[in-house]
């Protein structure tokens, strides 16, 4: 039984204005703010993350402290009538809260906010933005064109700095209002999705015009033609320059810890309003990493809705465009959505197999026996910054490094340690530049008297082999396009493997679209293929109370590529399980492939 929120006793719940309109223009700022994050009031709060959120979106600014108090470590979820009665407890932020806040970040006392105060609070706490932002936001509620936002007796309530704060509320709470009075009337439109036999529900989450189609199932061979030789299905939107664009980079890493799982960035979505959406995703290229002789590293991105229990997915690129570019153009309703990337690992797999050469010396010594780096470690390094620097702007900011040296340590950056880094390396606009980087390791090399264990480990995190080749990662590029919402939000949010996060997703999509086969002999036993664009999957579907052992023989296809090690491979389903197989790439794209599996059960 899931742990709830305990409820308040009626004295702490009694209307303090005993006015029931009061109570009821309450409620109902309680439901926007509510709907601004979900789809339905049935939907429950998971995380504190959430709870902050749709927190904020009701005009209250929750410290750690409060959080603690309704999500313990024996909270489950909390429902909405479990949030009115937080927000009954928690009053909204006011003007003397908003005072005693400019008081803090006022550090000098001089009755100002500079530049520099509000851009050190707002790029170092939160949701961080850049000085541009904080100037731009600066500039547009600073009434006397000073540069500066100030306050004290003579405006204590007019201040600059309580109009745009509460001006901002006050934004957020119609923006709110508005949301909910749009699903609302969404939610009166008839619905054309289509229902399962039973009347219950939509037979999919994944409508038949979200995914690609896959080839019609026929008997003879699966014969795919050249990828390169293929018009493109999904073009660019012509006024796409017009569109909101965020973009990120991240990479896909082969990680020997995680029993050479690929793990890679994962990203959060948020979108304060319904809107046509354009994404996209390519290999980055630095140096030869994402690509090979064959072809491009595959990419993906799976597109799944935040939900009250489970993550649902919505749709995925599998189709490229004209340059390249794997891509996806949908309709998106307001609210948030993990972006997953994904990559079969067929290429990634077979760089990593390639022969090395004798191991390269990182460091040497000058005539003054002073410790330098290699030239080929400085190039290394060069790949890595950029590998790193997420946000594309040519410098690592604390986020970006933070990211880093989770990868190449499992730890995040100490106050401590970004001290160091900011009293002895060159910064611009207080972010690492390329040389401060590479500065950063020479120290490293000298605190170790020349001892490299330590820079293999980073190298090796990183992807690359002890020849300094980029073997075992594939950078890439993520741009997602808006066309009716301004306020769209793309942020990182975690590194992780992607076999956790996608393998349900993948066999959905699979099971939804792809061709069914039943094993002869096996009635509880189904074998899925879908053939896309430019991959091939395999999915066993075991409904039985047995676990079965399938070999599932790909050998006699044409000009692919498997993400296992053999294309007759053999795998153990357990009972009521859905597990992939084989994913399939051409092994040289500009050939046509031609996919065959045999399936057949080990006794």
């Amino acid at each position: 039984m899931s742990r709830r929120l305990s409820r308040p006793s009626s004295a702490a719940s009694h209307r303090s204005s005993g006015s029931s309109a009061h109570d009821s223009e309450f409620k109902v700022e309680c439901k926007a703010a509510y709907l601004s994050v979900y789809d339905d009031l049935k939907d429950v709060i998971s995380s504190e993350y959430d709870l902050s959120a749709v927190l904020q979106q009701s005009g209250r600014n929750p410290t750690r402290k409060i959080l603690a108090k309704y999500w313990t470590d024996e909270t489950d979820y909390l429902t909405f009538d479990d949030f009115v009665n937080i927000c009954r407890r928690e009053h909204a932020t006011t003007t003397d809260d908003l005072m005693k806040a400019f008081r803090k970040i006022d550090i000098n006392g001089d009755g100002y906010i500079s530049l520099d105060e509000l851009f050190r609070m707002l790029t170092t706490r939160g949701e961080k933005m850049t000085r541009d932002e904080v100037q731009c936001m600066i500039d547009e509620v600073d009434e006397n064109r000073d540069g500066k936002l100030d306050y004290g007796e003579r405006i204590l309530y007019y201040s600059e700095f309580c109009n745009m704060l509460m001006s901002t509320t006050d934004e957020c709470k119609k923006m709110s209002m508005k949301m909910m009075e749009k699903k609302e009337r969404k939610k009166k439109r008839p619905s054309n999705t289509p229902r399962r036999a039973d009347g219950q529900g939509p037979s999919h989450s994944l409508r038949s015009d979200d995914m690609p189609r896959p080839s019609p199932r026929v008997k003879k061979d699966k014969v795919r033609t050249p990828v390169g030789s293929r018009s493109a299905k999904v073009s660019e939107p012509s006024n796409l320059r017009d569109w909101t664009h965020t973009s990120s980079k991240g990479c896909f890493f082969i990680d020997a810890d995680e029993g050479g799982q690929i793990i890679s960035h994962q990203y959060t979505l948020d979108l304060a309003d319904d809107t046509n959406v354009f994404i996209t995703m390519q290999p980055n290229r630095i140096g030869d990493a994402g690509f090979t002789d064959d072809g491009p590293v595959d990419t993906a991105i799976y597109v799944l809705r935040e939900g009250s229990s489970s993550n649902k997915i919505v749709t995925f690129t599998e189709q490229r465009d004209s340059k390249g570019r794997y891509c996806v153009r949908c309709d998106l309703s307001a609210g948030r959505y993990k972006l997953v990337p994904f990559t079969t690992g067929c290429r990634l797999y077979e760089r990593s197999a390639g022969r090395e050469t004798k191991e390269v010396k990182l460091i040497k010594q000058d005539k003054e026996d002073k410790i330098v780096l290699s030239k080929t470690f400085k190039k290394a390094l060069e790949d890595i910054f950029d590998m790193a620097d997420l946000d594309g702007n040519g410098l690592l900011s604390r986020e970006d490094f933070n990211w880093y040296n989770i990868r190449t340590s499992g730890e995040e950056v100490a106050d401590d340690e970004w001290d160091v880094v900011e009293g002895n390396i060159e910064l611009e606009r207080g972010e690492i530049t390329k040389t401060g980087f590479i500065h950063l390791n020479q120290m490293e090399a000298e605190d170790n008297d020349g001892d490299t264990d330590d820079l293999w480990v980073t190298l090796t995190s990183m992807g690359f082999n002890k020849s300094l080749v980029l073997n075992q990662a594939c950078p890439f590029k993520l741009d997602v396009y808006t066309e009716d919402c301004r306020d769209a939000s793309l942020e990182v949010m975690g590194l992780e493997a992607q076999a956790v996060m996608l393998e349900d997703a993948v066999c959905e999509t699979v099971t939804a679209k792809g061709e069914v086969s039943k094993v002869k002999g096996m009635k509880d036993l189904s074998v899925y293929t879908y053939i896309g664009d430019a991959r091939a999957t395999v999915v066993v579907e075991n409904q039985s109370y047995s676990k079965i052992r399938i070999q599932l023989d790909c050998s006699r296809s044409k000009n692919v590529v498997s993400n296992q090690r053999d294309l007759n491979y053999t795998l153990t389903v357990p009972s009521n399980t859905t597990v992939v197989g084989h994913h399939l790439i051409p092994r040289d794209e500009k050939a046509e492939w031609i996919v065959r599996c045999q399936e057949s059960i080990l006794r």
